[in-house]
């Protein structure tokens, strides 16, 4: 019944789930991302993202107002206020279902209870916030008494995070640098092995000489070759010859370790290429650099655009080459996925900022990707149908 007209093979259906369940696969992680980039870090270590446009539950620790605001009213010193005011959030959007005065025992008193607190003092919260603290002796001290509270808290989405990572934060300048670092990393490490590539390929494909096939049979077990063997000999190299502390040194690092997977693709897309156009050019009297250039290059394109995705994408995600060949104690070179390594080490609580620095590494190869995946999709069905 598979083969009847108008109707679909059961592997058919089989790859149309695989398919579907690989891009949810990668796709929730991303959405995930994106949508924690926005939250606020109480939102994150309370619940997950796919709560972020729900009311959630949540224990915050707020304060109430510093002692100079007290009043004194008859013997008794008084502070009245809200504790979301206080902490910069909105009074009427959350609502307190217990507190405490110590972190051991959060739900310790429930809304309109009195707390006793230092020195015969006493405190009293409401459900919406509004506390009321009051004592026989004075205030004393630069911040206000800790409140712990259990309140359900109404959805918040913010560019606080980016804000303060790109524009007014700590770490501002260190993620500027770290971007254009990697910019300036990632382009020439593409540009450069798709060109020696082209040349490489075409040879293989096109020109008879001694040896080819042994070349080739080398670029194939180059493919095999674990990166991690390389590393420490190229280095060594890199370090005698000057090269090994800089751009120069991870530009050629990427181009080797690339080089191998380029020149098989270009090789393997070329020789599909129609042989009598080959041909005819050389019988009309042009050069093999002028095959590769005109004809060659723009037939090639896809696999061209093909190999440059891949090569941007693994370049700009990079952490293990630029570590070893990005040899700078100053920070002066350091890429994005060094500079969020960095940011895990000095803010490991701080998941907000984390998820926003992250999206911002991944934000420009999901641009590129996107905007290049017809190219990648011709290249690789590309002398699948003749």
């Amino acid at each position: 019944m598979d083969n009847i007209a108008g109707t679909k093979s059961s592997l058919t259906w089989v790859v149309h789930i695989s398919v579907a369940l690989l891009v949810a696969l990668w796709l929730f992680p991303t959405v995930g991302l994106f949508i924690s980039s926005f939250r606020t870090a109480d939102q994150i270590a309370t619940n997950g993202w796919w709560n972020a446009l729900f009311p959630s539950e949540q224990n915050l620790t707020l304060r109430t107002d510093a002692p100079d605001t007290q009043v004194q009213q008859g013997t008794q010193y008084v502070i009245d206020g809200n504790l979301f005011v206080t902490d910069g959030r909105p009074a009427d959007e959350a609502t307190i279902s217990a507190w405490g005065t110590s972190s051991r025992d959060i739900g310790a008193y429930k809304p309109g209870d009195v707390a006793e607190i230092d020195d015969g003092a006493t405190l009293t919260v409401d459900k919406t916030g509004n506390y009321h603290m009051e004592g026989p002796a004075a205030f004393t001290g630069s911040r206000g008494e800790r409140v712990f509270v259990v309140a359900t808290t109404p959805p918040e989405l913010t560019f606080e995070n980016y804000k303060n990572l790109l524009f007014s934060g700590r770490n501002t300048d260190g993620m500027v640098k770290a971007f254009f670092n990697t910019m300036t990393v990632t382009i020439p490490a593409t540009v450069i092995p798709i060109l020696i590539a082209a040349f490489a390929a075409y040879a293989l494909a096109w020109m008879d000489f001694k040896g080819r096939a042994l070349l080739i049979a080398l670029v194939v077990g180059l493919l095999v070759v674990p990166l991690q063997l390389a590393l420490i000999p190229l280095l060594k190299l890199h370090l005698a010859i000057g090269i090994g502390k800089g751009y120069l040194g991870v530009w050629l690092a990427h181009t080797g370790f690339g080089l191998p997977m380029a020149i098989y693709l270009l090789r393997n897309y070329m020789a599909g290429l129609p042989r009598d156009i080959i041909e005819n050019a050389r019988v009309d009297g042009a050069t093999e650099f002028q095959i590769f250039l005109k004809i060659i290059l723009p037939l090639s394109f896809p696999a061209l655009a093909s190999f440059a995705i891949f090569q941007f994408l693994w370049t700009w995600n990079d952490l293990l080459v630029a570590k070893v060949f990005l040899i700078d104690a100053t920070g002066q070179t350091t890429v994005m996925t060094a500079q969020i390594v960095d940011l895990l080490g000095t803010r490991g609580g701080n998941w907000e900022i984390l998820a926003t620095a992250a999206f911002v590494s991944i934000a420009v190869p999901l641009f590129v990707f996107f905007a290049m995946q017809k190219y990648l999709v011709r290249g690789l069905l590309a002398g699948s149908v003749k």
